[in-house]
């Protein structure tokens, strides 16, 4: 709008100014041919210098050719703002933008940060809880071995005692009846061991099912 606005002010002034030389130069013509008629013979010694109206119409003629010129060329008065479109913008450069980020660009890494802090809160109580399932199902484990070496234990005591007293055929007949008592209290403690163990282990396999259900992996488990 104002490269137009420039545009028609100077056709305006290169207007102007070509009327004005005209109308001067034909004034000049005028008062050229007047002096010619009123002293004819002095015209002669005037012809090698040129008369001030003639100058003043080339002055203006010269205005009206640069005021032509400038219309025409626009540039050669002031230079054009280069203006960028999508043929010459520039696609190496970085654009740098001014201004405040809005506010979801601004609370965007504080929601990163709080989600990261969650995860790894979250993945800590996890670590936690499968650590626990571990220890408990070690525990049990440790309990089914002592369990375990108990009843051996019994069986070979059970065994040697038994061993000893048929050996001795004398033996066997004056103490059948103590040995009788003796022989179920083993056998009742051997059986009492062997349902322990027994329980042990199925609380175990229970254990690690629950631990199954709850994610822990396998290699914490078995």
């Amino acid at each position: 709008m104002r490269r137009i606005i420039y545009s028609a002010v100077l056709l305006a002034i290169s207007t102007l100014l070509t009327v004005a030389a005209g109308q001067t130069a034909a004034q000049g013509v005028g008062s050229q041919s007047t002096g010619s008629q009123a002293t004819g013979s002095q015209s002669t010694p005037s012809q090698g210098k040129s008369s001030p109206g003639a100058a003043q119409g080339q002055d203006q003629s010269s205005l009206g050719d640069y005021a032509k010129k400038i219309r025409k060329d626009p540039g050669t008065a002031k230079a054009k703002p280069k203006v960028y479109d999508n043929d010459n913008l520039p696609t190496d450069d970085k654009l740098s933008v001014v201004g405040q980020k809005a506010a979801g660009d601004a609370t965007a890494p504080s929601d990163d940060k709080d989600k990261e802090a969650a995860q790894q809160s979250e993945d800590i109580k996890k670590q936690n809880e499968w650590k626990e399932w571990q220890d408990r199902l070690k525990a049990q484990k440790d309990t089914i071995d002592l369990a375990s070496r108990e009843l051996e234990v019994l069986q070979k005591e059970y065994q040697l005692r038994a061993a000893a007293f048929y050996a001795d055929a004398g033996n066997r007949l004056r103490n059948q009846g103590q040995w009788d008592k003796e022989d179920a209290d083993y056998k009742q403690k051997i059986a009492d061991k062997q349902k322990a163990v027994d329980d042990a282990k199925e609380k175990l396999s229970d254990m690690q099912e629950e631990a199954r259900k709850a994610g822990v992996p396998p290699g914490m488990i078995d």
